[in-house]
């Protein structure tokens, strides 16, 4: 099966791509085209207009700006893993990275797209997701800034309006001596995560965490931050975490169950996952502090 015909549109300003929007109906927008044109293919869309950005130069810069790294939309997750700026300041998203897709996905694939997408096992969404990013929202209406916890609206469903599009993502780093973990399973490395977490922890000069923060992934329809647990580990010394505590508080959390998968197997891999990632992370902790 191939796509319903439809009417293209290269625009190469954001000025142009503003105006496509606000004056086109039933349109869509192509960034890397990892999950769309599958989808376009299979006819699950039927758009009167496709949009194409991948010529829009400012939707594709990388920074270190006012103290945050703001990653444009098109900027290709291969260069995100290969980018020595993530690597010093954002740990944990190269590390996730390693477990988006292949090279051949990676090369096309776009962190705005997948934070558009929203695949409930996407890694990046997730990581976004724990670093509280927040992503820069544009349009004929002007600019506006949505924090990471309003961005999943609804099941795959970001909050964009229809005339809308994803500027860029601004991520503030945190200290040069966290730690930090991930962990994911997937039936083949490259695959969708079945269930997938990262952590994140910050300690004082005494070894107590002082900040702490945890997601799961591919559990439910979005990622799912872990606030009680992570309130739990403030003042604890990092020598001292209870990780069975956090597996408990990972298995408690709301579970899909699928085709492939029932809820009762994704709660048990929550909770060794979330261990995983923590002890990750505890770890690189205690190295910088020996």
């Amino acid at each position: 099966m191939k796509a319903a015909p439809f009417h293209f549109h290269q625009p190469t300003t954001l000025t142009e791509l503003a105006g496509l929007l606000a004056t086109l109906a039933n349109a869509k927008i192509l960034a890397g085209g990892q999950s769309l044109m599958a989808m376009l293919n299979l006819r699950l869309f039927n758009p009167d207009h496709l949009i194409d950005i991948n010529a829009i130069a400012d939707l594709a810069t990388l920074r270190h700006a006012a103290g945050k790294i703001e990653i444009g939309a098109m900027v290709r997750q291969h260069v995100l893993l290969q980018a020595p700026l993530i690597a010093q300041h954002l740990p944990i998203l190269s590390q996730a990275l390693g477990h988006v897709g292949h090279l051949q996905t990676r090369s096309r694939g776009t962190i705005g797209g997948s934070c558009c997408h929203l695949d409930p096992s996407a890694e990046l969404p997730a990581m976004c997701a724990l670093l509280d990013a927040d992503f820069t929202v544009n349009g004929a209406r002007g600019r506006r800034i949505v924090p990471a916890r309003h961005w999943f609206e609804a099941p795959m469903q970001a909050a964009l309006a229809e005339d809308e599009f994803l500027e860029s993502i601004s991520i503030a780093p945190w200290s040069s001596t966290h730690g930090h973990g991930f962990a994911e399973y997937a039936r083949r490395h490259g695959d969708y995560a079945i269930v997938g977490a990262g952590a994140l922890l910050e300690a004082d000069v005494d070894g107590k965490i002082g900040r702490a923060a945890l997601v799961l992934f591919g559990c439910d329809t979005a990622p799912q931050r872990l606030p009680q647990a992570e309130a739990a580990l403030i003042g604890t010394k990092v020598t001292e975490l209870d990780v069975a505590m956090l597996a408990a508080e990972a298995r408690a959390q709301t579970m899909m169950t699928d085709a492939q998968v029932t809820s009762a197997y994704r709660a048990r891999l929550a909770g060794i996952m979330i261990q995983r990632a923590v002890k990750q992370a505890q770890g690189r902790i205690n190295k910088e502090r020996a």
